[in-house]
């Protein structure tokens, strides 16, 4: 039996050898992680902001946020997009592969519109918003908001209720 058990631990022992490590991957850049294309039309939900509604297409997970509209052409009146930041914060918004320019939201919790930006097409310096409560970002086409008359102070609504209720986890 002493003899079964000694073998029994050569045995096991030798497939337990220490490997050279695997070699190292190459370091990545920032431009290794952002997408190569544009995403295809996310899901939508209807957004009221005073007699306006539109039907903003969702960036709910991380690779949709940085996504956003980068590489579309052709961004047309009714196209809208929604960045749900999850928790307050300075928001910070740059147009990295982005063909045409838009104009961007930033909108605190209780919905409510904070400031208007312009983003211009290609540019990678970040439009960072000058207060640090903002919990959600709307991107429409360039100059919609002068438009349709929207300014800070307008409220932005859900069919379900405010975006917080609307967006928050679980209800999604």
């Amino acid at each position: 039996m002493k003899l079964f058990s000694l073998l029994l631990v050569v045995l096991l022992s030798a497939g337990c050898g220490k490997s050279s490590p695997p070699p190292a991957p190459a370091a990545l850049s920032m431009d290794d992680l952002l997408p190569k294309q544009a995403q295809p039309k996310l899901r939508t939900m209807s957004i009221y902001l005073g007699a306006e509604t539109l039907a903003a297409e969702l960036a709910l997970t991380v690779q949709e946020e940085m996504t956003g509209m980068m590489f579309r052409t052709n961004i047309l009146e009714t196209d809208a997009m929604l960045f749900d930041l999850r928790s307050p914060q300075r928001a910070s918004f740059w147009m990295k592969n982005c063909p045409e320019s838009i104009s961007a939201a930033y909108i605190t919790s209780d919905g409510v519109i904070q400031e208007i930006h312009h983003l211009e097409k290609n540019d990678t310096n970040s439009v960072v918003a000058a207060r640090d409560d903002i919990r959600f970002v709307l991107e429409t086409s360039e100059g919609w908001f002068t438009r349709h008359h929207i300014t800070p102070g307008t409220v932005i609504r859900t069919e379900k209720g405010s975006l917080t209720e609307t967006l928050s986890p679980g209800r999604r």
